[in-house]
């Protein structure tokens, strides 16, 4: 079995993303060729061979920093390694010892044959690792050195570009010099001359998102602003920040310090280049005493790796797209079907519109006549072999009104989340992620030998490898059929997809089981069922998905996705033979002819619910999860907290507000709340999933405003509404009949308030019993007032502290854990949870008593399982693997219908 490296995290600004992109991997790899081998490159440049467990925490500042390397005067803020400032080889060795082993280059070939580089930006994809891995004749993946820096400096890109006669928009290239009081005017009168407006400003060598902008204005200082963007620099002025509380002002500083909202630290204040801040604690202090204290107009600090010049482009106005160019096995580029980039606002494809859900859509192929789409497909595959690129690329572009396509910013790497671009693309041709990763390493593989480098030990590993691909290929598989349902009607239908996806993944790369994709949409009369090809399941999100079905079931066929599919045959056959591209209508009956056993990957109704456990019940198909009967309690939060009250467990006071009552008077019923509850309160619908619509209310108006839109007759929010209730511009708002009312939970005169999220997983014995294992809860850090879905379930999104910090005191935090897991598991088995749960909960904590309260928000029957989501930080504690996790789930659904 070939052992590969896995490098992810890295010194970039795109560390977050690397870091979940590198996870994707490291799980998706196929189990029967490969044993994953985690390698955490740290900001400082440090390579840590890591504990598998740590690779499932949402964000790299969720455990490095490890806490306990945290001065004491630093601790409440999370911070990144570069905030300790300069550290000797001995304590970077002591650190990484608390989350794995830090290793040299040289111990490289000691703990892996390959490396796959999932890192992002400088000193990851712009050739420096990559000599170093030729240099200890380790194989990689991806392109090689030339290639590499090639890609990464968009300055030189530019100048090939132009050298090559390949149509780019128009460019200059200036330096701060160019930003001077002096030359400011002069500078930006130049640049209107030659380029026009708007005007792009980008940071060149950063990767292919950070620091870009548009100047739309003909506006000097609009300008200047975009630029001091793109060279990190960031300016805090005194009337802003006496405006802010002072828990607004960490929150601040917080943002400042995450390298994908702020600029991060260390930072130098302009004006006195010898002055560095290197932590949180200090850069807000600082801020204080000069803005505050020293009554200074404003701060101007920047980046310690700031640009020293910026690429300024022309703004092309037309249709975006990204085009993934693979190698097929003799070497020759391919481009994939391209996809069109359909932003949700007006600003440039950026790294929150990249990555962020709702920022934008992907649309594959772009929606332009055939020919047009071979255009850019031969356009790419040009590109591709002019900068002398390898294994593949990721290149974007524009297409005008005129049909000119115009392309830019290719990149060596690209985002290897789950729905990204790279798997997004090859799914179109048949391969999901495992398959097309493994078809990844075998051309980097068939490329490291063509370079004539490290051949005696590539070429072994890649006859080794096709050997085994081949016997994968034509052996029989023995394995269990598993259909993940994901999808449905609710308004987390779209975080169910991502739940979902996860479930496939893990399944499809090991050796046991068979994951088959499962769609489910209708509504609550009339479930529709559909089995997915790859393509279609990952797809944006629910909506996309079905609307891929309905095209697919009248016979819509992109020529494009036609035509690719033919050209990929070759690759398709050897790594996927038995793909499929079309959906195929189910129901229950013919389900149980298609599978074993079901994962129900859905949220809130249906799911939650019991509904559709009823229909597998009838039928004898095993899932996962709790039974209908405790289903049916746990999906209704009033009926919960009813039952858990009775029983002695500490409960929101609350209450409902019933539709009918609103509608007869709705003063009155304001009023009974008024007379019930102090605001600020917490208003939520009683019968949906955990996070949706759920709001903290300050005022009468915003309560009337909510029960308006919760009770409202239309299928939509009314505009004004919207804007009242400030809801973003794509988020759904549900329609319900009651609204639960509940008491904002508070600290009271504990010593210590923290807010958990707790997990547990049950197991079978032969008598029919069964034992709750209560794993390490989660400490939920919310952004917000109240943490957001994206928090609770997205990648790099939320920030959850595992196991929570109760006490800094090693004996006190023992026995309050202790406590607070066996309040959750009174709870659970209280409402017949079953299989595995989530529960949300607010801990008091009262030190000398040695008393605690844990107050139960809401109790998760089928708790979200996207990649990142913190029930799998917790089983990690205890030893599972997400793959063990969810094996130990199906196992005890497997077992409970075998019982019956």
């Amino acid at each position: 079995m070939i052992k590969v490296g896995i490098f992810f995290g890295g010194i970039s600004r795109e560390r977050e993303i690397s870091f979940a992109g590198g996870r994707t991997v490291y799980d998706n790899l196929n189990k029967q060729l490969f044993e994953p081998v985690p390698i955490f490159v740290d900001s400082l440049g440090h390579f840590i061979h890591l504990d598998w467990s740590y690779v499932y925490k949402g964000t790299v500042r969720d455990f490095y920093l490890p806490v306990s390397s945290i001065p004491s005067d630093l601790q409440g803020f999370q911070m990144y390694v570069e905030s300790l400032g300069k550290l000797s080889e001995e304590q970077a060795s002591e650190m990484a010892s608390k989350v794995g082993k830090k290793v040299n280059p040289n111990e490289f070939s000691d703990l892996f044959d390959f490396a796959f580089l999932a890192l992002h930006g400088p000193y990851g994809e712009d050739g420096n690792l990559q000599g170093l891995l030729e240099w200890y004749n380790i194989p990689y993946s991806g392109a090689g050195v030339l290639s590499s820096a090639i890609g990464i400096d968009k300055i030189t890109q530019k100048k090939l570009f132009t050298d090559l006669k390949l149509t780019t928009p128009s460019f200059d290239v200036i330096t701060e010099e160019d930003l001077t009081a002096d030359a400011i005017n002069t500078t930006f009168q130049s640049l209107k001359d030659k380029l026009g407006m708007p005007l792009v400003v980008k940071a060149p060598r950063q990767g292919s998102s950070l620091g870009v902008s548009i100047v739309k204005e003909d506006d000097v200082d609009a300008f200047h602003k975009a630029a001091k963007k793109s060279l990190f620099i960031e300016e805090v002025e005194q009337s802003f920040w006496k405006e802010l509380e002072d828990d607004a002002k960490v929150r601040y500083i917080h943002d400042f310090t995450d390298v994908r909202l702020g600029i991060g630290l260390p930072v130098y204040v302009l004006g006195d280049d010898d002055l560095v801040i290197y932590d949180p604690k200090s850069l807000l202090e600082y801020l204080n005493e000069q803005l505050i204290s020293n009554n200074k107009a404003v701060v101007a600090l920047q980046s310690l790796d700031a640009e020293e010049a910026l690429l300024i482009e022309e703004h092309i106005k037309g249709r975006e797209f990204s085009c993934i160019v693979i190698e097929d096995e003799n070497g020759n580029p391919l481009a994939l079907p391209p996809t069109e980039i359909v932003r949700g606002n007006e600003g440039v494809f950026d790294y929150r519109s990249k990555y962020l859900p709702g920022m934008s859509r992907k649309v594959t192929p772009i929606d332009l006549p055939i020919e047009k789409v071979r255009e850019i497909q031969e356009d790419c595959e040009n590109l591709y072999k002019k900068l002398q690129f390898d294994v593949y690329a990721r290149i974007d572009g524009f297409v005008t009104e005129d049909g000119t396509v115009y392309l830019n910013d290719p990149n060596t790497t690209s985002g290897m989340m789950p729905s990204s671009f790279f798997f997004h693309q090859a799914a179109e041709i048949g391969l999901n992620p495992s398959q097309f990763l493994t078809f990844i390493i075998r051309t980097s593989l068939a490329c490291r030998i063509r370079s004539g480098k490290n051949t005696r030990i590539a070429k072994p590993m890649l006859k080794e490898l096709d050997h085994k691909i081949e016997a994968l290929s034509v052996a029989e598989k023995q394995t269990k059929k598993v259909g993940v349902i994901m999808g449905g009607y609710s308004s987390e239908r779209h975080i169910s997809v991502e739940s979902g996806r996860n479930i496939y993944e893990k399944l499809a790369s090991s050796d046991k089981y068979e994951a088959i994709p499962i769609f489910l949409t209708g509504s609550a009369d009339h479930h529709e069922l559909y089995e997915l090809p790859i393509n279609i399941m990952l797809k944006d999100n629910a909506d996309d998905i079905k609307l891929k079905i309905d095209q697919a079931l009248k016979g819509e066929k992109h020529d494009v996705l036609v035509e690719a599919i033919q050209k990929a045959k070759p690759i398709t056959q050897k790594y996927a033979a038995d793909a499929c591209f079309d959906p195929k209508p189910l129901n229950y009956d013919l389900l149980k002819e298609r599978v074993d056993a079901v994962f129900i990957a859905l949220h809130g109704r249906p799911g939650e619910d019991g509904a559709v456990q009823k229909h597998l019940n009838v039928k004898g198909i095993p899932y996962n999860g709790s039974d209908v009967d405790s289903s049916e309690i746990t999906i209704d939060k009033y009926m919960t907290t009813e039952i858990l009250r009775k029983t002695g467990v500490f409960v929101a006071e609350h209450m409902l507000l019933q539709k009918e009552d609103w509608l007869a008077n709705a003063v009155d019923a304001i009023d009974q709340v008024e007379k019930d509850f102090k605001y600020p309160l917490i208003a939520k619908p009683a019968d949906d999933g955990c996070s949706s619509a759920v709001m903290m209310i300050k005022s009468r108006t915003q309560l009337e405003n909510f029960a308006e839109a919760i009770f409202r007759e239309s299928e939509e929010v009314e505009e004004g509404l919207r804007i009242k209730l400030d809801l973003d511009k794509n988020e759904e708002f549900p329609s319900k009949t009651c609204i639960l009312i509940e008491e904002l939970i508070s600290p009271l005169d504990s010593d210590h308030f923290l807010e958990i999220t707790g997990g547990m997983l049950t197991q079978w014995h032969e008598d029919g019993t069964r034992t709750y294992e209560v794993f390490e809860p989660s400490e939920a850090l919310a952004s917000g007032e109240i943490l957001s879905l994206e928090e609770k379930f997205l990648a790099g999104e939320g920030q959850n502290i595992t196991p929570p910090r109760f006490s800094p005191n090693a004996e006190e935090q023992k026995w309050i854990s202790e406590a607070v897991r066996k309040d959750l598991e009174h709870v659970a088995k209280e409402l017949n949870v079953q299989g595995y749960c989530r529960i949300d909960a607010f801990v008091r904590i009262w030190k000398e008593e040695k008393r605690v309260e844990t107050i139960v928000i809401e109790v998760n029957s089928l708790p979200g399982m996207t990649p990142a989501t913190c029930i799998f930080h917790q089983a990690a504690i205890n030893g599972y693997k997400p793959f063990d996790f969810i094996d130990s789930i199906l196992d005890y659904g497997i077992k409970r219908t075998e019982a019956k």
